[in-house]
């Protein structure tokens, strides 16, 4: 048997570098002179903690390689490795307050860089193309904050800053669609290509055809943002992130009707459907940070990806889950799959 010990398994499923990953492992040893520690594809983590049957690590953040071999090593010697997925970084240099979005059309991803409320800056609104280039989109947009596409494939995002909703059209174009939605950010639509905007002082907005808005349900105020998605049971799904690590999602239904789905999340912000009913949020859970998964059939939370400041997810037509941070976006390959609209 290895002297340094073995790796039994690694939680959770996923991360992206900067994120904080459990290493369950029988017999590892610890050296007294501190000549021990994990490694990701070659490069040394930082750890939080470690023992002889769990090591905490942090996943670091210059990581290039994507399929990641694990091992740890004490005195120079190495454990067997274990193969693990690790967030491929797309693009940086950004400020991503919400869910970014994959256009129906070609795949590609729209992305923001908000800025402060008021904060006037060059270039605001992105798209990623498939082949990796980032092509700032031509709209001016100040404080853009949710961003989605309806049915028909058009854009729609909104401007907290001047509490309105505007249509994007061949990435120059902008028409305003609904104003007067107080500090709009969360933005979805639901089956039947109705609007629903979040004013994050405490009102989520429908909006039916062009600038006719009503009131369609008030929750409590977000310091932040509500973030909005519809589930397959045609109920808008809301986070409105505060200051507890108790935080809840919230059910409404045609109605207007609220109740809490689930409570017990820190900071709970992007979240998204896949096709079987799950539902993944950006949030902190049981002290870890990063996508949480919440199970169809028993509504058990679980961490999925593990990863710091992630503010918004969405999933690729290709399977891939794409995790935004509010600087960075990254692609994993996890062959789920969306609800499409």
């Amino acid at each position: 048997m290895n002297k340094v010990g073995k790796i039994v398994s690694i939680e959770p499923p996923y991360a992206i570098p900067g994120g904080e990953v459990l290493i369950n492992c029988e017999n590892f040893r610890i050296s007294g002179d501190g000549e021990y520690g994990c490694y990701f594809g070659g490069e040394r983590a930082r750890l939080v903690g470690a023992s002889r049957s769990r090591v905490l690590a942090i996943i670091p953040e210059n990581l290039t390689t994507v399929e990641t071999e694990i091992y740890l090593e004490t005195d120079g010697e190495r454990s067997e490795s274990q193969n693990y997925t690790v967030g491929k970084k797309l693009a940086d240099d950004l400020h991503i307050v919400a869910n970014p979005a994959v256009d129906p059309k070609d795949n590609s991803i729209v992305l923001t860089r908000s800025g402060s409320r008021g904060q006037q800056l060059p270039a605001t609104l992105f798209r990623l193309e498939k082949d990796g280039y980032l092509n700032e989109i031509q709209a001016d947009i100040l404080n853009p904050t949710g961003v989605a596409f309806d049915k028909t494939g058009h854009l729609f995002v909104t401007a907290r800053a001047d509490g309105e909703v505007l249509r994007v059209s061949g990435d120059e174009e902008i028409v305003t669609f609904a104003s007067e939605l107080g500090i709009a950010t969360g933005i979805a639509f639901n089956d039947k290509g109705e609007m629903f905007v979040g004013d994050r002082s405490g009102t989520i907005h429908r909006i039916e055809n062009f600038g006719d808005s009503e009131i369609f349900a008030t929750l409590e105020p977000s310091v932040s943002a509500y973030h909005l998605a519809f589930g397959a049971d045609e109920k808008l799904y809301v986070t409105a992130p505060g200051l507890s690590s108790f935080d809840a999602i919230y059910a409404i239904d045609k109605t207007g009707d609220e109740q809490v789905f689930y409570r017990g999340l820190g900071r709970p912000q992007g979240l998204a459907f896949d096709r079987e009913g799950n539902l993944y949020v950006a949030a902190c859970f049981e002290g870890k940070h990063g996508v949480v998964k919440i199970n169809a059939d028993d509504k058990k939370a679980e961490m999925f990806v593990a990863g710091m400041n992630v503010v918004g997810l969405c999933f690729t037509r290709d399977g891939d889950m794409i995790v935004a941070t509010n600087d960075s976006v990254y692609s994993l390959s996890v062959s789920i799959y969306g609800i499409l609209l």
